[in-house]
């Protein structure tokens, strides 16, 4: 499913425009990546928790010559999902 189909779900099920519904949906898809580029968590209590982690420098190899090459830290998303979500799914 993707963003769109999200969109149309929701409009049929709620029976709100669906400009309005894309709307809602952009806007919470902003703060959520805001939220995480700032180092804030994104708490859904009964759905899950998205995280933001980093990943330390570290020295890598090119495996086709062999090279010894850096590797620089990064900040990457990380979703963990609640119990209810989990106990939902199973």
């Amino acid at each position: 499913m993707n963003k769109s189909e999200i969109i149309s779900k929701i409009a049929e099920s709620t029976n709100i425009p669906k400009k309005e519904v894309e709307t809602v949906i952009t806007s919470f898809f902003d703060t959520v990546k805001n939220s995480l580029k700032n180092n804030e968590n994104v708490k859904l209590i009964g759905f899950g928790t998205f995280s933001s982690n980093e990943r330390k420098a570290r020295a890598g190899r090119n495996p086709q010559t062999g090279q010894t090459i850096n590797i620089p830290s990064y900040f990457y998303p990380k979703f963990k999902p609640g119990r209810e979500f989990k106990e939902y799914l199973n």
